[in-house]
């Protein structure tokens, strides 16, 4: 299926939204790209991977917001200098201390302001299935009820479609679409500790280096450490 509209797609900065981007392109859709920036450590690192990533595709256009409402909030290592960033532990079932409270509920909340605001047709966000073992805000009940939200809460004339298209993908899934689609990793950051090099021992940076070792392609990224995550 394919469109001839826009979509608002949620650009981390990460690989998995990177992919989600060419995703959408791949359905037709012109990407519009929203960025937040909401007190993370490596907020600056994210924002230059979004910015050159809006570049290398010609985005419609790019949205930065500040969220600084979440840093104030607190309870999350990403936002707190005073909570340690964990090792990758990939085997638990706990909630990392990376868990920023609702976050998610926040970004889409933006990203459907400003999806109807464009005239957009759907916004896509790159939550996988890796991520709602670990974060509550990533499952698929959790979109199907934002879903809900959406669109109770537009406009009757309003039609946004909510697209978490690898929500039941893990990340070696992602990265393979992310290859075949041509997706440039090389402009995409995901450490939650530095901004260079990454740090290769946190959650984000282990399961990032196991899809690239699972996939049998060496991820383009500087790392400071580079373990092997393939059993």
């Amino acid at each position: 299926m394919t469109h001839d509209e826009t979509a608002v797609v949620l650009v981390s900065g990460g690989m998995d939204s990177a992919t989600a981007v060419y995703e959408a392109s791949e359905r037709g859709y012109d990407p519009l790209f929203l960025h937040t920036s909401y007190g993370q450590r490596t907020e600056d690192r994210e924002y230059e991977s979004a910015r050159t990533l809006a570049d290398v595709v010609d985005a419609a256009d790019f949205l930065h917001i500040e969220t600084e409402h979440l840093a104030r909030i607190g309870a999350s290592s990403l936002t707190d200098d005073d909570i340690d960033v964990d090792d990758a532990d990939m085997e638990s079932e706990e909630i990392p201390t990376s868990y920023v409270p609702f976050r998610n509920a926040n970004l889409l909340a933006m990203a459907t302001s400003y999806a109807e605001a464009q005239g957009a047709s759907a916004v896509f966000i790159g939550a996988h299935a890796e991520d709602f073992a670990g974060y509550p805000d990533c499952r698929p009940a959790f979109f199907e009820a934002f879903q809900t939200v959406v669109d109770v809460g537009t406009k009757p004339e309003t039609n946004i479609t909510l697209e978490a298209p690898f929500v039941e993908w893990s990340k070696t899934d992602i990265a393979a679409r992310g290859l075949e689609l041509g997706v440039p990793y090389e402009h995409t950051w995901s450490c939650y500790r530095s901004e260079a090099p990454a740090c290769g021992t946190c959650d984000s940076c282990a399961f990032r280096l196991q899809a690239f070792q699972r996939v049998g392609v060496r991820d383009p990224i500087e790392y400071d450490e580079r373990p092997d995550y393939v059993d």
